[in-house]
């Protein structure tokens, strides 16, 4: 008979193993019930399909734990006076937000997410951005930006999404300071 050296691992029974299993899966959604959650969230769904966790500040992504390298996202920027230079914005903070959630519902209802950037976005048309993730060589502007060469929560939002999948980013003093970003991720 072998020894085992003092604080090897012993066996889990079955039962154990799978009560362990269930309360690992349930942490992330503890976390955000407490608050836990990052400031700045995302809601995002692909259309036709939920796929959303909700949290205390919107909803994350049900994408894959690993980001890629290389993303393209469509947006529609959102402003209100005095957040996007050169422009002359007169809806308040207020209208912005619900302005950015009613476009949010409309584009996850099936509206031309085209459509939806002409009539609303507060940037140029057609608001198509490339961009690499942080570790990653970019291709250089006008194709592609690195992520952190754009406001945090354009990156923070955009990685997370599935191609197709449309999100959005809160207005943010420090990671979304233009204003309100509804986001989908084109490639």
């Amino acid at each position: 008979m072998t020894s085992r050296p003092q604080g090897a691992h012993r066996a889990v029974p079955a039962r154990a193993s799978v009560a362990i299993a269930l309360a690992l899966a349930l942490v992330p959604f503890a976390l955000a019930a407490l608050g836990c959650a990052s400031k700045g969230g995302s809601k995002t769904q692909a259309a036709g399909m939920s796929t959303t966790a909700t949290t205390t500040e919107g909803s994350m992504s049900t994408a894959p734990a690993k980001e890629p390298d290389h993303i393209r996202v469509q947006h529609i920027l959102i402003g209100f006076t005095g957040s996007v230079r050169g422009k002359n914005i007169t809806r308040t903070q207020e209208e912005a937000r619900v302005l950015a959630y009613s476009v949010l519902d409309s584009a996850k209802a099936g509206t031309s997410f085209d459509d939806l950037v002409v009539r609303h976005t507060d940037d140029s048309p057609p608001g198509i951005y490339g961009m690499s993730n942080r570790g990653v060589v970019s291709a250089g502007p006008p194709k592609e930006y690195p992520r952190d060469g754009m406001v945090p929560a354009f990156g923070n939002v955009g990685f997370k999404l599935a191609v197709g999948e449309i999100g959005i980013a809160d207005y943010d003093p420090k990671t979304s300071p233009f204003g309100y970003h509804v986001i989908k991720r084109v490639e």
